[in-house]
């Protein structure tokens, strides 16, 4: 029997009003009532998130990330992402949310601040992500309050300023007057590395005539080393929480001519001091085994991921690197 164009029309339409009246299978909600998170890939993506690249430390972190996805390629994927400078938190915070939307199984960071990140680190672990926290540890208190829970994977660098702190003491007199320049003042690691640095002051009687932040910058460091040079003239050392720092309070003291007689310590021991451990400008520096850090914090989020281990920090080793003058 033939149909008429207008019967088979008919037919058509209702066909398309069926399928159109179909629903899409609906996303379940996990037992606490939220979104059930995305279907995990079966190679996880995974999200290293430093801070400046600008510093020397963080461009070796992220080498060493690069060589061990390169030579583990069939595990995961790696996504690197780093700051235009240190203090640029709120471009972490946005580097952070683009990592959630590219749907990363897991955020292995070392936080720009211990606070200030913290919300957004909640939001990307209530959308599902692991977070690792590496290098900087996150304030504790926050995370208590955030409920946030974040393995750290890192030195401890109390110890590793003390041991810098404890080399420069050996050249030194009880009485000799020293200078800190510290890094971001809302970082832990900052805080921890000054404390390191006067625990081994006030063992040795050393005085700290003068301390000062340097937001772990080489420029800003020069400039408050220039000046603390011209306040104390009988200044013996200047100790700095890392090795950015470090080379702007090597190049001021070589300014006012006081090389060698002003010892320089630094923290980080990147390619950069290489050359000043070798001729005694800079006195010593600390290796945390940048290289390794991150590979580290990645290893550990993995592991998790694939519930081969129970999450739990874990502390990276810090070495005393001496310079040719401490010798």
């Amino acid at each position: 029997m033939r149909r008429s164009a207008s019967g088979w029309l008919w037919i058509v339409g209702a066909l398309v009003l069926v399928g159109g009246c179909t629903k899409p299978p609906q996303e379940q909600p996990t037992a606490d009532g939220k979104p059930a998170p995305p279907p995990k890939p079966a190679k996880p993506r995974v999200a290293l998130v430093m801070k400046s690249l600008a510093n020397e430390f963080f461009g070796t972190m992220a080498e060493g990330a690069k060589a061990h996805q390169a030579a583990a390629a069939g595990r995961y994927d790696l996504v690197v992402n780093g700051m235009r400078n240190e203090t640029d938190v709120s471009e972490q915070v946005t580097l952070i949310e683009q990592m959630v939307a590219r749907k990363v199984a897991a955020i292995v960071i070392a936080p720009a601040d211990s606070k200030a990140v913290i919300p957004a680190l909640k939001r990307a672990a209530d959308a599902g992500v692991l977070v690792v926290n590496i290098d900087n540890r996150l304030d504790p208190a926050v995370l208590r309050e955030t409920g946030l829970e974040a393995v750290f994977v890192g030195p401890d660098n109390r110890e590793g300023a003390r041991k810098a702190g404890e080399a420069v003491a050996r050249q030194l007199s009880a009485g000799d007057g020293v200078a800190l320049i510290e890094g971001i003042p809302t970082a832990f690691n900052s805080q921890q590395r000054s404390l390191g640095l006067e625990d081994a002051a006030m063992a040795a009687g050393l005085v700290i005539v003068d301390r000062q932040s340097g937001q772990w910058e080489m420029e800003k460091a020069n400039a408050i080393a220039a000046a603390v040079l011209t306040e104390h003239p009988a200044l013996k050392a200047i100790l700095c929480a890392n090795d950015s720092m470090a080379l702007g309070a090597v190049a001021a003291v070589s300014a006012a001519g006081k090389s060698g007689q002003v010892l320089v310590s630094g923290f980080d021991n990147v390619p950069a001091v290489q050359p000043l451990l070798a001729d005694g400008r800079l006195l010593v520096t600390v290796d945390q085994h940048g290289d390794r850090l991150a590979v580290e914090g990645i290893e550990t989020a993995l592991a998790i991921l694939n519930q081969e281990k129970s999450p739990a920090d874990r502390t990276t080793p810090v070495d005393l690197v001496e310079g040719q003058a401490a010798r």
